[in-house]
């Protein structure tokens, strides 16, 4: 658990409820997470409040204690809809979007959410298309719905497809259906489909919603009636992977989880860069190094959800080929090794205590690997 977590310190006032009119799916509220992305934050803010107020009542900003001027900037913002927490220091993706979940569903009675990092947002009337939705316009989806999860025909969550901005589809952020629980994901990912065969497929982008099990935190919507079941994310998980198990412990406990093209993001992502070095690669070396630790342990967590006994059969697959990504990783191989080591660790143990600061002292490069 990341210490000092600055909780102590909330003395955030009661939000003001508009009355104004709400589009089809009744109010959202909006939940973005940022650290040191001013610039990121910007395009993301203004993009959300494009929409009017009637897709989008409110836009909670979690400012995980960034250094980079974002702060004295969201001070000075005098949007009526934002609605600004600070933490003290910085709780990693996961903790914020505990904190902004839990604020939005406390203080601005939404009948839906849709969370995002700084670096995601809607794409030009994306908003308007999760309103429009037909289990929306149908009244199956319909806000006063009582019971434990959605009907037939509607979803209690939903993942909008996301792309780059430069119009590319986003593989990060490509939902999935646990292949442990579908025969034919299964086959195919065990007869060589490998990512593919449990994300969707490209040609899905193109047709009508299908029902997946787990997807990212860039444009996923979320009933507040889910949210009142399951809770909120785990904020030990700092970043990587705190979403995948949030989504799939959503659909294992009986949740529906709607992929649907017509709601559509974008991703402005940095996170990995290619092996020549330039930018814009989905896969590859880890910018900056320490993130190795939060995704493999991470992922190791929702690996042993997904596969149930077979996780061991599993792990004697994955850990070889996260082992040879060290040759992507030149002049920091050994800080990468012990990080991937620790994670490992830590994943088959499912702990999840080592502090961010022993995090980045792993990370150190201390010679040349």
């Amino acid at each position: 658990m990341c210490p000092d977590t600055g909780l102590e310190i909330e003395t955030i006032p009661p939000a003001q409820i508009s009355s104004a009119p709400v589009a089809a799916a009744g109010r959202l509220v909006a939940v973005v997470v940022t650290y040191n992305r001013l610039d990121k934050l910007q395009a993301t803010l203004a993009r959300l409040l494009e929409s009017p107020e009637a897709e989008l009542a409110a836009v909670v900003v979690v400012d995980n204690a960034s250094s980079d001027g974002t702060g004295a900037w969201l001070a000075s913002q005098t949007a009526v809809r934002l609605d600004i927490v600070s933490s003290a220091s910085n709780r990693g993706g996961a903790g914020g979007f505990e904190r902004g979940m839990r604020r939005a569903m406390e203080a601005h009675r939404p009948d839906w959410l849709v969370v995002m990092d700084d670096d995601g947002r809607p794409a030009k009337g994306g908003l308007a298309g999760f309103h429009d939705l037909a289990m929306f316009r149908s009244g199956a989806g319909d806000k006063k719905q009582t019971g434990d999860w959605a009907s037939e025909g509607a979803w209690d969550a939903v993942a909008a497809a996301v792309y780059f901005p430069e119009g590319g589809i986003c593989e990060m952020n490509r939902p999935s259906r646990n292949p442990f629980w579908h025969g034919r994901e299964f086959l195919r990912t065990l007869f060589g489909g490998g990512r593919s065969g449990f994300h969707v497929q490209p040609s899905d982008y193109a047709g009508p919603g299908l029902q997946i099990d787990v997807t990212s935190f860039v444009g996923f919507f979320i009933s507040a009636r889910a949210v009142q079941r399951i809770g909120y994310p785990d904020p030990d998980l700092f970043i990587y992977g705190d979403d995948g198990l949030y989504t799939l412990g959503l659909s294992k406990a009986g949740g529906r989880i709607g992929f649907e093209p017509s709601v559509r993001f974008e991703h402005d992502l940095t996170t990995f860069v290619a092996r020549d070095g330039s930018g814009g690669a989905q896969r590859g070396r880890f910018i900056p190094l320490w993130k190795v630790y939060y995704y493999h342990r991470n992922l190791l967590l929702l690996y042993q959800m997904a596969a149930g006994w077979l996780f061991w059969p599993v792990l004697l697959v994955i850990v070889p080929k996260w082992l040879s990504k060290v040759r992507l990783h030149r002049g920091e191989r050994r800080a990468f090794l012990r990080l991937i080591r620790r994670a490992i660790w830590d994943g088959l143990r499912q702990r999840r205590v080592m502090s961010h600061a022993r995090v980045l002292d792993l990370a150190r490069t201390r010679k040349k690997g």
